[in-house]
Order: structure tokens, then sequence, then C-alpha cells
């Protein structure tokens, strides 16, 4: 599955998560899905994407969300 980070320019505001929610993670080829988290780790390869003016962190892989932590851990796919 591919994801894309970006800052959340928006944190703290309603629907956006707490201040504290500083990455914003969406997930699928063409950024279907939203997620807001506090921290992410990146176990595979990525790069650099420009989706209109914003700025993105690209890669692939699964994605595990622990919500105790309210971290974004993306892990290569089994193959």
């Amino acid at each position: 599955m591919k994801y894309l980070i970006r800052y959340n320019k928006s944190r703290g505001q309603a629907g956006r998560g707490t201040m504290d929610h500083v990455w914003r993670v969406f997930e699928g080829e063409k950024a279907e899905k939203e997620y807001l988290f506090k921290h992410f780790v990146l176990n595979v390869p990525s790069s650099s994407e420009r989706t209109g003016e914003d700025w993105n962190i690209s890669c692939r892989g699964v994605l595990t969300i622990d919500k105790a932590t309210s971290t974004a851990t993306i892990n290569k796919a089994a193959e």
C-alpha cells in the first residue's frame, strides 16, 4: 500500500487532532484515507513527493497503528 506523510498544519483545530497530532498519514494511491498521529516510524525506503503545493514523505508498506502512543509504523510487506 502507498502512504504519504505530511506535517499537520491545522493541528489543534476542530476535527484536526490535538496540538500533539503533528503528522497526517494518507493511505492509498489516491490518498483515499487519512489518519492523524503524534509519531511515525518508517522501516521502509522513502522519498519526497510533491502534491500541489505540499511536500510529502512517500513510501510503500504495511501500516501498523499503536493507539496507546498514537504512532504509525510502516513496515515492509510480506513477500
